[in-house]
């Protein structure tokens, strides 16, 4: 090691994990690169050995981090030890690994922030490869049994899928991030179908999956799971119904994730071989929550937050609360400016009656005016420099009986998030 690398080194040592995420900022000219040539050679170089972990892979464009949960909630109620990857955060990088259920100490995040820079040398990752390679090195520590690795962005091309899976998972197939993974449901689905394995098992979450993953399913010949055709779900007044070729549940609880993502992850379990009965899913359905996702963190009036940013996740998200009975529904909303925001918006227009539009002031952030626009035909828009001003606002008007719904980024839900938490 060279004198200056030495010296580096040991100046890296005393860091802080802020210090490594501002490092991982300022080391790639850019936030995205796809590509598995420069993160599978510095993992190697990391010497790190999953061969006696079971590797549970999951891409989608929405459903990913509750069906991460679901998981992982069922295998820890089994006695099993497991370890999440999971991104982005909302307020704590380190939620971005949980073993156990429970997120790293920052000293042991900086530890793993080091083998990484010691391994990659003159290699240039970006802040999500760096990350990833990070979180590999802290799973591959914990000696967790399982490890459930959420895809970031497409499937194919991320970092991610230089590890590869024993088990796929898909949860659905919808426009986001077109500028990268393609501009039609087939050309996405090419990105999604690449965490496939030759004759792993594969479980599709996608109720209407494009003719490109069931050719891509076929030519690997994994071993699949169709949702609908293999294992199906309902829900009704009465409850949750899920079943597959050996279970039948009727009348269970109502998931607190997305019915959807509830069914695949079941599916995902009964592939597994945990035995799955009333008494146990149900307590699965009741336990696993994710922040950020149909969140309701107060009552009278209700607050929900909601991570949704794209036309499918809000198509859910207004079915969701349509279903509900509110006095009036106030949306609070900010979006990242290369999101399809009128197409994101407009399922949502039905149910929502007033809408407090916030600038999100972060890098690739929406002006509150661009959601403004799209909205010209509604009744009441408002206008507001952040999303702290436009919640506080919506809360001044609220009535006990309405719905505050604070959605559209990551980073409008984190806002809001710290602005409760603080008081």
């Amino acid at each position: 090691m060279s004198e200056p690398y030495s010296q580096k080194a040991a100046f890296q040592a005393a860091w802080s994990i802020d210090q490594w995420l501002n490092y991982l900022s300022e080391i790639h000219p850019a936030n995205i690169e796809m590509g598995l040539e420069r993160v599978a050679a510095v993992f190697q170089r990391l010497n790190v050995d999953l061969s006696n972990k079971t590797i549970i892979t999951v891409a989608g464009t929405n459903g990913k981090g509750t069906t991460c949960a679901m998981i992982e909630q069922a295998l820890l109620l089994q006695g099993k030890t497991v370890a999440v990857f999971s991104s982005p955060h909302l307020l704590d990088y380190r939620e971005r690994v949980r073993i156990q259920g429970e997120m790293l100490s920052q000293a042991q995040h900086c530890l793993a922030f080091i083998e990484v820079e010691k391994a990659r040398q003159t290699i240039s990752l970006t802040y999500f490869e760096f990350g990833t390679l990070q979180a590999l090195q802290l799973m591959a520590d914990s000696q967790a049994e399982f490890l459930i690795l959420e895809v970031g962005l497409g499937g194919r091309l991320d970092a991610v899928n230089i590890i590869d899976a024993d088990i796929a998972v898909v949860t659905s197939i919808d426009l986001d991030h077109q500028e990268w993974l393609g501009h039609t449901r087939e050309a996405i689905a090419i990105e999604k179908s690449g965490i496939f394995r030759t004759g792993i098992p594969v479980i599709i979450g996608e109720p209407q999956p494009p003719t490109t993953l069931l050719d891509a399913a076929a030519s690997l010949g994994v071993i699949a799971s169709w949702q609908a055709q293999d294992f199906h779900y309902g829900l009704t007044e009465l409850g949750f119904n899920w079943r597959n070729t050996e279970y039948q549940f009727e009348q269970l609880v109502k998931p607190l994730i997305p019915a959807q993502n509830a069914a695949t992850a079941l599916q995902v379990l009964s592939v597994l071989g945990i035995p799955l009965n009333l008494t146990f899913v149900n307590q699965l359905l009741t336990q696993t929550k994710l922040a950020g996702r149909r969140q309701i963190i107060l009552h009278e009036p209700s607050i929900m937050l909601d991570v949704a940013h794209n036309p499918h996740a809000t198509r859910l998200l207004a079915q969701e609360i349509s279903q509900q009975q509110y006095r009036k529904v106030i949306a609070v909303v900010g979006m990242l400016a290369d999101k399809d925001i009128q197409q994101s918006l407009a399922p949502l227009v039905k149910c929502v009656d007033s809408w407090y539009c916030a600038s999100l002031n972060v890098p690739r952030g929406a002006k509150a005016k661009q959601l403004v626009s799209v909205l010209s035909q509604e009744k009441l828009v408002l206008e507001f420099d952040s999303v702290a001003k436009a919640y506080l606002a919506a809360c001044e008007i609220a009535h006990k009986e309405d719905l505050i719904l604070a959605f559209g980024s990551f980073y409008t839900v984190a806002e809001v998030l710290t602005l409760v938490e603080g008081n």
